[in-house]
């Protein structure tokens, strides 16, 4: 469970710790259910991303925000010198207030509003355009406002990451990006407005993707454009934004590929195609967002119910998918530890189900664990990620608190919401009262 998680631990206590920290305790400070992050885990990760890539030189790691928008996990990445890959004005408000720099962000989200590209036009922030459409909108923001704004595209390579479908973002039918045929005609447009200063060329295949081979081929294409670009349009782009989407482990059986793998398969074939196109080495960006904070955190839920019907027996705890989507959607795995008993073997086959009026509300099918007690406290590891981002007040269920761990020390990160936030927002009009 815990060989290929360094930053996990069981204490003298029999407590599961993370980053040092008695995650039990934790539970009885800030109450469940409960986010807890790992800094210095989150501090690693980002480094490990960063020196693998370190040999080519002018690389920029850009912390893919989606994954987790965390104002502390934010601020960690920025004093860490990352940039911020960003896909709404919401993450623009939050990345400037975490204090990333502006030429540090990058916009890439798709179907951007008039609004999303008029204030990133504003902030002055690289703006990652993804069909012609978004070019034309762009264009008329910039001549209305006598503007300037610094502009690449998201190509999509038509490649396969062999992930879950709904991560899958780089195939010939995905919603996103511009295909090949399209892209001379895309740069030859955009180098007609005098006030786009076309600088770069992007590529997301997906997320969660554990083999390098799709990198690979996605990069020779991604490079071969740029050629294409030099050759026809005399253009030579100051940066290559290759993306992110590296997955970690969820299990122990779970295949993975590591940065410095990622960077070993690579760099040669950037190496070759700079040299077979006689392009100058552009910066190279990165997006990385699992990798940097997926298995830094965990969430910490208490169990209520022990139900055993004559075909499964369910422990029914008090987080449900309104706090941890991944499995409802995904189906995805998220290995379930005891915390309190976090050294005790498996006793019995169990199905952990959240708290949620919806039959899909089952956060771990069919897990061997120790004999469960109401109180126990469950940790859901692997749940830095795609966890609280994702989360709701569905069922009128108010979204719990997070903390930041550090070298043992816990902070408060998040306050609880409370049933007053539910109605927060709200109106009743007068005819009604």
């Amino acid at each position: 469970m815990l060989d290929f998680r360094p930053h996990l631990g069981i204490n003298q206590r029999g407590h599961l710790t993370l980053g040092g920290a008695d995650l039990v305790e934790l539970a009885e400070k800030y109450g469940t259910p409960l986010y807890v992050y790992d800094e210095q885990r989150i501090r690693q990760r980002y480094r490990e991303f960063r020196d693998a890539f370190a040999g080519y030189g002018d690389v920029l790691v850009c912390y893919a925000c989606k994954a987790n928008t965390s104002l502390a996990v934010l601020s960690i990445l920025r004093h860490e010198g990352a940039g911020a890959d960003i896909v709404s004005e919401g993450e623009l408000y939050l990345a400037l207030k975490a204090g990333f720099q502006a030429e540090k962000i990058i916009f890439t989200g798709n179907n951007k509003s008039d609004r999303e590209l008029e204030r990133a036009v504003e902030a002055g922030v690289v703006i990652n355009l993804d069909s012609l459409h978004e070019l034309e909108r762009l264009i008329e923001i910039v001549e209305a406002q006598k503007a300037e704004a610094k502009v690449s595209f998201r190509v999509n390579p038509e490649v396969s990451p062999e992930t879950h479908p709904h991560l899958a973002t780089g195939l010939r039918e995905s919603k996103f990006g511009i295909h090949e045929e399209l892209v001379l005609k895309a740069y030859e447009r955009a180098l007609s407005c005098s006030r786009l200063d076309v600088a770069g060329i992007h590529m997301h295949i997906g997320s969660q993707i554990t083999k390098v081979e799709p990198y690979v081929e996605a990069t020779r294409r991604l490079f071969d454009i740029m050629g294409r670009l030099r050759r026809e349009l005399n253009l030579e782009l100051e940066f290559a934004d290759l993306g992110g989407g590296v997955g970690i482990r969820y299990s122990a059986e779970q295949p993975y590929i590591t940065p410095a793998q990622l960077a070993e398969a690579l760099l040669p074939v950037i190496e070759e195609k700079l040299a077979e196109h006689s392009l100058p080495r552009p910066r190279l960006l990165f997006e990385p967002g699992r990798y940097i904070v997926g298995d830094a955190g965990v969430l910490l839920a208490r169990v209520y119910t022990i139900k055993a019907t004559p075909y499964k027996k369910f422990i029914g705890c008090d987080a449900g998918f309104n706090l941890l989507l991944r499995p409802a959607m995904y189906g995805a795995y998220h290995e379930v530890v005891v915390a309190n008993r976090a050294g005790e073997a498996p006793a019995e086959e169990v199905t952990v189900a959240g708290n949620l009026c919806e039959s899909g509300d089952l956060l771990a099918k069919d897990r061997s664990l120790p004999r469960i007690e109401k109180g126990d406290v469950l940790a859901f590891l692997d749940a830095g990620a795609y966890g609280f981002v994702m989360a709701s007040q569905y069922n009128s269920r108010p979204r719990c608190a997070e903390v930041l761990v550090n070298r043992g020390r816990a902070e408060l990160i998040r306050y609880a919401e409370d049933f007053e936030d539910l109605a927060a927002k709200q109106l009743v009009p007068e005819r009604l009262k």
